[in-house]
């Protein structure tokens, strides 16, 4: 298998996310891993087709990546970096891409000139959020197309565009005949009424790709099409799952650095705790409300029964353990409804 050797950071990333439960922060942060993206960028831009992931990882330009970059008109066009970023716009709603970066197109580029791929990557929860999915893909590309020419006059060279895409991740409200598809929308030269001779690369200039994955078990066939991308997917989208790191290591080699290993547990040790401290407080929190509603009903079903306030208090410090304050501060608070 044609496999990488993998990073300090993509190795972190994993092993929190592993422990986290599929956070989305850190679902995120292992699509910004180099070795991340060359398996899913060899399986879907076609530029890309024939070379390496090691080859691809060295096309990706890091500098480029970006969190914080806005779709909306007049700001697409302006790298913006931290979380301070916002704007306003004729009330148009902010929006971001999730990671926009560029990397090298090796069939345009040579050594004179250096062409590149602009490349939007957007996991998303569901595949059905209330609109067409593709439709906001397409309206992300477009975006993306007008971002490259900042002011448009009348020596504008357009000749100078290059080629966006934008790939969605879909989890989850999958239709059941779609789950683990790709699909690909592009623009096509459908028909001709007499000679043509435009080249490609000319009109050649959006792709959407729309990754459906579906319900955490990928039972695809080894070898047919799209296999190592959607296990790869399913692997890294729905990080609990016990294989987890064992069908990553088949992509990607965490092997070979003995340290690496060493600063993974240590890192596996801080997400484990960081899990354990989440749900000990929703635990507790559980647990108090769960009381509440218990004091709650005891005090209204006893004033139901005229039951005496002093008989009610008792009840509450002998069943719950209170002191005799906070009884009467839940005997005051509920018997309020009734």
């Amino acid at each position: 298998m044609d496999k990488v050797r993998g990073s300090m950071e993509a190795l972190s990333a994993m092993q929190l996310t592993e422990e986290m439960d599929g956070l989305d922060a850190q679902s995120k942060a292992i699509l910004r891993s180099k070795e991340v993206l060359a398996v899913i960028l060899q399986n879907t831009v076609e530029e890309y087709k024939g070379y390496s992931r090691k080859e691809i990882m060295e096309f990706i330009e890091a500098d480029s990546m970006s969190e914080t970059k806005e779709v909306s008109p007049g700001r697409t066009n302006t790298q913006v970096r931290g979380d301070g970023a916002e704007f306003a716009q004729l009330n148009e709603k902010v929006s971001m891409f999730d990671l926009l970066f560029r990397a090298k197109n090796p069939k345009l580029s040579n050594e004179d000139m250096l062409v590149n791929l602009h490349v939007d990557l957007e996991p998303q929860k569901t595949y059905r959020p209330g609109y067409p999915v593709e439709k906001r893909g397409i309206y992300y590309l477009a975006r993306q197309l007008s971002a490259q020419l900042s002011l448009v006059t009348e020596s504008t060279d357009y000749g100078q565009l290059e080629k966006c895409y934008s790939i969605w991740i879909c989890c989850d409200d999958i239709p059941k005949n779609e789950c683990y598809s790709v699909s690909f929308y592009e623009i096509a030269n459908t028909k001709n009424i007499g000679v043509n001779g435009t080249e490609k690369e000319n009109y050649d200039l959006i792709t959407l790709v729309i990754i459906k994955l579906g319900d955490m078990v990928y039972t695809g066939e080894k070898g047919s099409e799209g296999y190592e991308l959607l296990r790869f997917l399913n692997a890294i989208m729905y990080p609990h799952q016990e294989d987890f790191m064992e069908v990553v290591s088949e992509y990607i080699d965490f092997s070979g650095n003995e340290e690496l290993w060493k600063e993974a547990k240590k890192v596996r040790g801080i997400g484990q705790r960081i899990a354990e401290e989440v749900w000990e407080e929703a635990s507790e929190k559980a647990t108090e409300k769960a009381t509440e509603k218990g004091i709650q009903i005891l005090v209204l079903d006893n004033l139901e029964e005229q039951i005496p306030k002093e008989r009610i208090l008792a009840k509450l410090q002998r069943r719950y353990n209170l002191t005799e304050e906070k009884a009467k501060e839940y005997y005051d608070r509920f018997a309020e409804e009734a």
